[in-house]
């Protein structure tokens, strides 16, 4: 059985039930294809926190802890390794035996870029880098002011189907972008039950309303951040009140005036601590929705990178419908089924309207949808056959 690593965040997002989705359905779908799977993480001493958020050893760290029962719950326990200040101390196996094990992998799949272990990176036999910021990825890798590169890997794939092609202004570094989309493994999303008729809709999402890494420059432009893309957008739920649109958000107090708006619109608003985090709370919440709506990061869609998002792949594959913003997507997936695309306040409103008007048809078309274009198994296998790994 050959040998794979994946590599990312896990432990540096504590209480984060989607980044752990996003993560583990690399992990799993590449073990489904029958890969012997080590997942690798790496944290450093200064990030460990309590469940309060003050500073803790890595023993007692919520980053651990979160770690190690993510993991366990997903039968990753015996084959993943948390590695703590370059791995002076770790959870799993050794930096050696990692090392080991990396000497004999046929490829690693370093999502984001988070593998700074110098031993296990060069151990495996290719190098994937996995894109899933496009834009933030290679604006900051161009920006000589950012610490940000993107390193000495073999491939470098992207879940902006649209980098590297024409129309869209964001930077190939020089490099031969792979476009993806996220896998999700269905078996993990079983289709949620449809709503009780007369129930009313209820459009859900989870998000950061702010990054902390600010907006990224391209082609001269300032581009612009989810949190404006939102207040694009604020009066919707005045203008379809028979629908219920409620944000999972992890949002800062000193954003109180944004809040307020939120409210004063209609939005309800719930704690992402509440409702997601962990992944089967994650999981819950969005089986327990009518289904999702959701803006973008500004970069995303004004540079129409077609970027598709692992969190609405995960609604689509529950039954649930998405109504999103466009990003370009809308000309790489059958959208108006199941998922519905839009880039204008107008176009919002018919688009909840429309699944309004047959929550189940949409819900069948999401699940539809997903089956045909995002299961690990047909995305993960296509993508594997590009890049010559695994035949």
């Amino acid at each position: 059985m050959p040998t794979v690593i994946v590599s990312g965040a896990l432990a540096n997002k504590p209480g984060n039930g989607g980044e752990a989705w996003t993560r583990l359905s690399w992990a799993l779908g590449l073990r489904r294809l029958g890969f012997d799977v080590h997942l690798v993480e790496e944290i450093p001493a200064a990030g460990c926190v309590d469940e309060r958020g003050r500073p803790a050893t890595f023993e007692r760290s919520a980053n651990r802890a979160f770690f190690e029962t993510t993991v366990r719950s997903f039968d990753l326990g015996e084959s993943a390794t948390l590695l703590c200040d370059g791995g002076r101390e770790t959870v799993g196996r050794s930096l050696a035996e990692l090392e080991d094990i990396a000497a004999e992998a046929e490829a690693l799949f370093d999502i984001s870029g988070h593998l700074r272990a110098s031993g296990v990176f060069a151990g495996a036999r290719t190098r994937v880098y996995v894109d899933l910021d496009p834009g933030f990825t290679q604006a900051w890798h161009a920006d000589d002011s950012v610490w940000f590169r993107l390193g000495r890997h073999d491939h470098y794939v992207t879940v902006g189907l649209n980098v590297g092609r024409d129309g869209c202004p964001i930077p190939d570094c020089g490099l031969a972008w792979v476009p993806t989309l996220p896998p999700v493994l269905l078996e993990e999303w079983p289709v949620g039950q449809p709503p009780e008729p007369g129930s009313g809709v209820r459009f859900t999402t989870v998000a950061s309303w702010r990054n902390s890494y600010g907006a990224p420059r391209i082609g001269g432009r300032e581009t612009t951040l989810k949190h404006h893309q939102f207040r694009r957008f604020l009066e919707l739920p005045s203008r379809r009140p028979e629908a219920r649109f409620e944000l999972a958000l992890g949002i800062d107090p000193g954003d109180s005036r944004d809040l307020e708006a939120l409210a004063e619109n209609g939005w309800a608003v719930v704690p992402t601590s509440r409702v997601a985090s962990s992944p089967a709370s994650f999981r819950e919440y969005v089986r327990g929705s009518s289904g999702e709506f959701s803006v973008a990061q500004g970069v995303y869609a004004e540079t129409r990178s077609a970027w598709f998002s692992d969190r609405t792949a995960a609604y689509l594959a529950s039954g649930r419908p998405a109504l999103v913003q466009d990003t370009g997507i809308g000309d790489r997936l059958p959208a108006g089924d199941g998922l519905l695309t839009f880039a204008s306040t107008d176009e919002a409103v018919a688009g909840a309207r429309r699944i309004a008007a047959d929550p189940v048809g949409h819900g069948e078309a999401a699940r539809e949808l997903a089956s045909a274009h995002l299961d690990s198994d047909r995305v993960l296998g296509v993508l594997l056959g590009r890049l010559g790994i695994g035949g």
